[in-house]
């Protein structure tokens, strides 16, 4: 079964200021239909590959629950969430959503959604290379939704 990845703000694949360095940095809403039977948890990643420095992670959760469908626009920047979803730290060095902030040009921002086959042995504040290598063989089902941003 496919995922099905959508953030409604993102019109013609650009990302709104207000979910930027520019705006009020907030995380986007974000939904998805339904996952796999098997799904015991899911998994999110958002990243900038055109960044100088290399890919650049702006967001890492991880063990959300599996009946969810939704993250609401303004995620709170907690380690742990009220409903037992874990973040990660991003590539400003924070836990939680980084907006994109490109030194200049337009920079394409991935966010990529997993469907786990089980709850991941991780504490809070991993990094995105360290929750890439706990999915390695978890995965059953992803997506990805792309959008751009530039600063004026």
């Amino acid at each position: 079964m496919p995922l099905d990845l959508s953030i409604p703000v993102i019109r013609n694949q650009t990302i709104p200021q207000h979910y930027t360095c520019d705006g009020d940095n907030v995380s986007p809403p974000l939904e998805w239909g339904d996952v796999p039977d098997e799904t015991k948890s899911l998994a999110l990643i958002a990243e900038d590959p055109d960044a100088p420095g290399g890919t650049f992670t702006h967001w890492v959760l991880y063990n959300m629950p599996a009946n969810l469908r939704r993250l609401p626009e303004n995620v709170r920047r907690d380690e742990i969430l009220p409903n037992g979803t874990l973040q990660g730290i991003n590539s400003f060095q924070r836990i939680g959503y980084g907006g994109p902030c490109p030194p200049g040009g337009t920079h394409r921002y991935y966010f990529r959604l997993y469907a786990l086959d089980s709850m991941l042995e991780l504490p809070p504040g991993v990094s995105k290379e360290m929750l890439l290598e706990a999915m390695e063989g978890h995965i059953l089902a992803q997506t990805e939704v792309m959008g751009r941003y530039s600063r004026q």
